[in-house]
């Protein structure tokens, strides 16, 4: 399905801000054209592009006819439709990637006839080609902005049509089941309704049990995408913010001995065996008069409620009541599972240290010493732990990765509840195949084949430039 006939588009593709190549990007009926009037080779021969054949690169140069100014020399690129990232003819000009010379060679192919592309349009002239599913279409997006070995493994298997494969299949089985339902609507007289809708319902349990599994996956696959977020709290001076700086390997934030130094919050990305997690450091918790220190405590309390971790810091020559009762107040308060590390141990004795051990024994503390750099790596093994409880590094499956797709899927789950309490209801044949057909809807709304105009806009929306 061509949706463009007479429409070419252009856009640098590569990052902005200067590099050693820098890749511009024509899509189109008249990509070919606009190309051969802004290119020649070093024959200097007419219509150079026009007479490449497909998948083949021409060195050459980019001119300014009207001034006979040589903007760059350059290699160009032909992929002639349907063999290209969008089914229409596709040319590239690698240049040098410096902004100067980039735009100028833009704004020329501007003026010899393609414009501007829309943020994603490349990607969404794929899609409405038929290149690509709308699910595909979403993982390039993934892939662009995957930060972590596991992130980018999730994008690629989504991309390389696993889900689609799996959704497609899913669909055909609900068709059938239409299919003998319609044979027992249209034909009664054969009184085979009873038995094709029960054959109707096994079919529905088996993939009601499949969109189950799929639709599980969310919660891990979330965290591959968008990160584990991790709170550092606890009283002021607990080694908070020196903590955050050995799990980041680099000084990130302020460490002084005075109470009270971070006001606000700090954050950073590390990666952990291909998982991304986002570290927060929060301000000391503690009542306060200073106005600034109490609007960073309160964004502190914020910071641990978005939380899928607490990393609760305990100085090891604090007040043990203090902290026992403000971190028995937090495990009550929020619904975060809490990781408590004792840290300072270097400069306390075996007794201390044995009894500290035992007052938080129920929150299985983590015995640490930033200053001698002891225990640091047990933290990271109990983070390990709990990616491998959730079920993190299990990737074998297809895992859902985005909200829109987890809510599709959970919603095609409702409809076959309905379908088989109608069925239970003793409800009318028609009844049933409605909700099985609702539930088709859902799936396809996934992989695009079923998709209302706006929510396609929508998508496509949020990709880059070029892409």
């Amino acid at each position: 399905m061509m949706q463009y006939y007479e429409d070419t588009i252009a856009a640098i593709s590569t990052m902005s801000g200067g590099g050693g190549i820098g890749i511009i990007r024509i899509s189109g009926i008249n990509a070919i054209d606009v190309a051969d009037k802004i290119f020649v080779d070093t024959k200097r021969a007419a219509d150079s592009v026009a007479r490449m054949s497909t998948h083949t690169i021409k060195y050459g140069y980019i001119i300014n006819h009207e001034t006979n100014q040589i903007l760059d020399e350059c290699l160009v690129s032909l992929m002639r439709a349907p063999k290209s990232y969008t089914k229409e003819d596709v040319v590239e000009i690698n240049c040098h990637g410096g902004y100067a010379v980039m735009h100028s060679i833009l704004a020329l192919i501007y003026k010899n006839g393609a414009r501007p592309a829309e943020p994603g349009e490349f990607t969404k002239r794929a899609f409405l080609n038929g290149r690509i599913a709308l699910s595909g279409a979403e993982a390039v997006m993934d892939l662009i902005n995957a930060k972590t070995s596991e992130a980018h493994k999730a994008a690629i298997s989504q991309l390389s049509g696993r889900l689609d494969n799996e959704l497609n299949d899913i669909c055909e089985k609900l068709s059938l089941c239409l299919a003998q339902i319609e044979v027992a609507i249209d034909y009664p007289e054969y009184e085979m309704e009873e038995d094709t809708a029960q054959e109707a319902m096994n079919t529905l349990e088996r993939i009601e049990e499949q969109l189950k599994k799929m639709s599980a996956t969310y919660s891990r696959g979330k965290i591959i995408k968008d990160g584990f977020k991790v709170a550092i709290a606890g009283k002021p001076n607990a080694g908070k913010s020196s903590l955050l700086n050995v799990l980041y390997g680099s000084d990130r934030a302020i460490v002084t001995n005075i109470p009270g130094t971070t006001r606000d919050i700090i954050e950073v990305n590390i990666d952990v065996d291909g998982i991304p997690i986002i570290i927060t450091d929060t301000a000391g918790l503690r009542e306060t008069q200073d106005i600034v220190e109490k609007i960073g405590v309160d964004r502190s309390y914020i910071a641990i409620s978005d939380s899928d971790l607490i990393l609760y810091v305990i100085d090891a020559q604090g007040n043990t009541e203090e902290e026992k009762e403000l971190l028995f107040e937090i495990s009550q308060r929020y619904n975060v599972p809490i990781m408590t590390i004792i840290n300072k141990t270097d400069l306390i004795d075996k007794k201390r240290e044995t009894e500290l051990f035992e007052v938080f024994s129920q929150y299985e503390p983590i015995m640490i010493s930033i200053l001698s750099n002891q225990g640091i790596e047990e933290i990271f093994n109990r983070l390990r732990r709990i990616f491998t409880e959730k079920g993190v590094y299990m990737n074998t499956e297809n895992i859902i990765t985005n909200e829109r797709h987890k809510k599709l899927l959970d919603s095609s789950i409702e409809a076959i509840t309905k379908a088989k309490e109608s069925y239970k209801n003793n409800m009318p044949i028609d009844c049933i195949s409605y909700d099985i057909w609702e539930c088709g809807k859902y799936l396809e709304k996934i992989t695009g084949k079923s998709i209302e105009a706006d929510v396609v806009e929508t998508i496509f929306s949020q990709f880059c430039l070029g892409k």
